[in-house]
């Protein structure tokens, strides 16, 4: 997503929050990653601009800005959450040597139906598919054994 700063601040002026400094640069380090960052990749990055910046304040903005539907939080089996300004319907691929999530926009994963044995009255508001396994990196970097043991291949790429 590639918005200016102009962009930013007429979202929060369109959600009703006030337009600070501190909150628009972690706003646009967010838009402007693909990475998923959490709250101290965020205040790692801003930071050196805003000296006066604390990582408290880093996360109390990315919780105002959860709240106002500007970012989502992206909690995968990690054990820090990380966040994501793309709102746009989309899943997640996950390696689970480096951590690294990728996003996969595919408009069939969208389209899933409910799955049996769900309770009548149970109504889903959302989902999310998570495909983990191993990126070309860390799949080489693991040994052939470890590999060769799991019964899986390798998914071409």
């Amino acid at each position: 997503m590639n918005l200016s700063l102009d962009d930013i601040q007429q979202k929060f002026r369109g959600c009703g929050l006030k337009s600070t400094p501190q909150r628009t640069a972690i706003y646009h380090a967010l838009v402007h990653s693909t990475a998923h960052p959490t709250a101290e990749d965020l205040f790692a990055q801003v930071s050196p601009t805003y000296p006066m910046l604390s990582l408290n304040t880093v996360y109390y903005t990315l919780g105002v800005l959860r709240t106002a539907g500007l970012v989502q939080e992206v909690n995968i089996g990690h054990d820090r959450a990380r966040f994501d300004a793309n709102l746009i319907p989309h899943h997640h691929v996950i390696c689970q040597g480096c951590q690294t999530i990728l996003d996969v926009m595919d408009p069939k994963l969208n389209r899933l139906t409910s799955p049996c044995g769900l309770p009548k009255d149970f109504e889903i508001t959302n989902y999310q598919v998570a495909f983990r396994g191993y990126c070309g990196p860390c799949r080489r970097s693991r040994s052939p054994k470890t590999i060769s043991s799991s019964g899986k291949r390798p998914v071409s790429q």
